[in-house]
Order: structure tokens, then C-alpha cells, then sequence
């Protein structure tokens, strides 16, 4: 438990929606826009974790990872549908809770109606893993981001403080948190809460 006399040790890093990195897909089915990756700068083969979101425009199959597991949610749009290879078909809406299952399970999907956007969350099997929570934000909330990587997705406008550094947040800007930083909204905000530890 942290001592009360000891100062809370908290930063905050933003990654800016206007600066995450788009990578059209080569089939034109839809686009990538990379938050963050680690290795900085790894590729599809490379990465021990990756945060990104697709917009995904037709049906058809996903990209099968190796080694890969992966969580989706859904950002925006009507939702789809979901065939994973050894599951019942399963539909994904924004009312939904995040779905996590293996990136090497062949999986295709139907969109309901129109295109959607995701959020999807992969870590490399063995060396990491991952959990991600939808949150409603209203009012103020302290969130404690000790230990591995913690990162918070706003769909919203809210503010973050940390150690007497403060940063608004736009929709879907993203705080990579440390330590114990304070969560202010003044109307319900849905966000997405990231937890990413080693293996």
C-alpha cells in the first residue's frame, strides 16, 4: 500500500489521434491507424505488443498472427458479426464487451450495417499479456497504473492530471499512464482502459 507520507509518482504521455500512424490496407477492404507499438517502430512480425485501430469497410477474413492474441472492440458503426474458428458465431456492437481470442484462430466477419471501426489490442503469446476494459467516465476518478503498460483510449473530451501536470484529452487521443493520476469528465465518457504486463 503506498505510504501517505510518500509522494504519488505519476507522468503522462499522450499520443495525439492527429499523429497516429494510417496504413491503408493492401486489399482496399479498409484502413490500420497504428496508436502505439512496442518495439517502437516494429512491424506485423516483429512486435511484442500493438494498439491500433482498423476501419473496416467490407466483409471477409481477418489477418491470421501467429503466436498472436488479440481483443476487439467495436469504436463506431452498427457492429459485426464474428465466425471464429471453434466458437459459436458471435456479434460485436458498441454495447459489447471487449471480445478476446487467439489472432491465429481463423476468424472472418460480417459487418451488420456499414462500415465500423475497432479498436484491437494484440500482444505476442509467451512474452505478453492483455487486458482491456470499456469504461463510462463521469465526475472525477482516481486510476492507479502501477506495473507493466497502462494506457486509457477516450472517446470524449475529459482531462487528466498527474503530479500538477494536467492534459485535456480529445476523441480518441491516448494516455499512456504511470503511478496514480485523476480521470476528470464532465459528461459520461466512454473510454477504453489497457493493461498490458509481461508474461
Amino acid at each position: 500500500m503506498q505510504d501517505p507520507q510518500t509522494p504519488l509518482h505519476s507522468q503522462l504521455h499522450i499520443l495525439r489521434a492527429s499523429n497516429h500512424r494510417r496504413m491503408p490496407w493492401k486489399n482496399g477492404g479498409g484502413e490500420t491507424v497504428e496508436i502505439a507499438v512496442f518495439p517502437p517502430e516494429a512491424d506485423l512480425a516483429g512486435f511484442g505488443w500493438r494498439v491500433s485501430m482498423a476501419t473496416v469497410a467490407s466483409d471477409g477474413p481477418f489477418s491470421v498472427f501467429a503466436g498472436i492474441d488479440r481483443t476487439l472492440s467495436i469504436l463506431e458503426g452498427k457492429g459485426m458479426e464474428l465466425d471464429i474458428a471453434g466458437r459459436p458465431s458471435t456479434l460485436l456492437t458498441q454495447a459489447s464487451h471487449p471480445l478476446a481470442f487467439p489472432a491465429d484462430a481463423p476468424t472472418s466477419a460480417r459487418l451488420v450495417s456499414g462500415p465500423i471501426v475497432d479498436l484491437n489490442v494484440m500482444t505476442r503469446r509467451g512474452q505478453w499479456t492483455h487486458q482491456v476494459e470499456r469504461r463510462i467516465v463521469e465526475g472525477q476518478h482516481h486510476l492507479d497504473a502501477e506495473g507493466g503498460v497502462t494506457m486509457l483510449l477516450s472517446l470524449g473530451n475529459m482531462r487528466i492530471d498527474s503530479q500538477g501536470h494536467g492534459e485535456e484529452l480529445g476523441r480518441l487521443d491516448c494516455a499512456i499512464l504511470e503511478g496514480v493520476v485523476l480521470i476528470t469528465s464532465d459528461m459520461p465518457t466512454d473510454t477504453y482502459l489497457i493493461r498490458i504486463t509481461p508474461a
